[in-house]
């Protein structure tokens, strides 16, 4: 076996994306700290119960599983990091009012998530706690918005829905968990065909209801047909007024609605939403509301927060136009020092040219050099 070879869907960053993602994860932190968002760093491991706060399937299948050699306990290495910053509010922080939180790691999928992803996202996000108003909601998902923007990839369309909609119709027929998740696949997927099939045995309210939600999706006019074709439960009146508040909330954001889009159901309990770009196939950043994760932490606080995987972003993301380096000879010279000190202090690579690699230089990423003049040391071309 060839030692250099790296698992399937695992990747090394090169030195020119590994430099591009670095600028961009700098500029998400410093503009979510412009916000109030701090940043926090959670653990690579924590005990298997930890990490899977809402207890799905999808998120088990997920992680990377191992036994801790000193407590003899099940570990697993994150697959998401909106768990640990959870677990950070609810038993660390323990403030009484808002926290605004930021993060950026690495976390690590047993699978990838489509045929040309990386089994090991970049996750960066922010996530506000404590204002159980949609207030709060309105923040993140401008948040989300304005950073992609920052970044030079805007999204072309925000999608919004809500996961109180499906519980609604779905709360009294008796599926099963299995029954469930099936349904709530083929709304993800949009299979009409398949979805009038395997709600066949529920009530025809409910179907019809069901197979209306796949149609639910465009602008706000969405909205007035979600209650002429769904029931009139307080649940979904409530949820598509949550809906059209938010909407409405962010005039100068690219909004639109998807009833079936129903992203992280059982890890949300409102508002979600899906930043769309043209040049990316699938979402570039997802979020919503998840006011009950905190609770195996022992206090469930409101909270509601976004990611994305920056990995992702720095394929679409303009890379900035990057200056050479400046090659400066390997001499105990006091104003040779002094020249690179200065040049370095402008913002400029300065590499020494150690002995015995003529010619290799600009390999290194070197076009220019320091050469001396009678008027000092001065930089030409190399």
């Amino acid at each position: 076996m060839l030692r250099w070879l790296l698992p399937e869907s695992i990747e090394d960053m090169l030195p020119h994306e590994a430099a591009h993602i670095e600028r961009l994860r700098r500029t998400l932190l410093d503009f979510y700290l412009g916000f109030g968002y701090q940043l926090v760093q959670p653990p690579l491991l924590e005990f298997l119960e930890s990490l899977n706060t809402s207890g799905t399937q999808d998120l088990d299948l997920r992680t990377f599983k191992l036994v801790d050699q000193l407590s003899g306990r099940m570990m697993g290495v994150r697959a998401d990091i909106t768990p640990q910053v959870a677990r950070i509010d609810a038993h660390l922080l323990n403030r009484k009012g808002v926290a605004r939180l930021c993060y950026c790691a690495s976390v690590l999928h047993t699978l990838p998530g489509s045929l040309t992803a990386t089994r090991e996202p970049l996750q960066i996000g922010a996530e506000l706690y404590g204002h159980a108003g949609l207030e709060a909601d309105v923040e993140v998902i401008r948040l989300m918005a304005e950073s992609l923007v920052a970044v030079g990839a805007p999204a072309q369309r925000i999608d919004l829905g809500h996961v109180g909609i499906f519980r609604a119709l779905i709360a009294d027929v008796g599926l099963s968990a299995a029954e469930e998740e099936r349904l709530f696949d083929l709304l993800q997927a949009k299979d009409k065909p398949a979805l009038q099939q395997e709600a066949a045995p529920l009530p025809p309210a409910v179907r019809e209801s069901l197979n209306a939600l796949c149609d639910l999706y465009g602008d706000e006019r969405v909205l007035d047909e979600a209650a002429r074709r769904l029931p009139s439960l307080p649940e979904i009146t409530q949820a598509l007024a949550d809906l059209r508040q938010v909407g409405r909330a962010l005039p100068d954001v690219p909004v639109s609605f998807d009833l079936s889009d129903l992203r992280g159901y059982h890890y949300h309990s409102g508002v979600v939403f899906a930043a769309w770009c043209d040049q990316h196939p699938a979402a570039l950043a997802l979020g919503g509301r998840y006011d009950n994760i905190g609770r195996v932490f022992g206090r469930a606080r409101p909270a509601t927060g976004f990611s994305l995987d920056l990995r992702e972003v720095a394929r679409i993301a303009p890379r900035r136009d990057e200056k050479g380096t400046v090659l400066a000879p390997a001499l105990e010279d006091a104003s040779l020092k002094a020249a690179i000190s200065a040049l370095r202090a402008q913002g400029e690579v300065v590499m020494i040219a150690l002995p015995g690699h003529e010619g290799s230089w600009q390999e290194a990423g070197c076009d220019r050099q320091l050469i001396q003049t009678h008027q000092g040391w001065e930089v030409a071309a190399l």
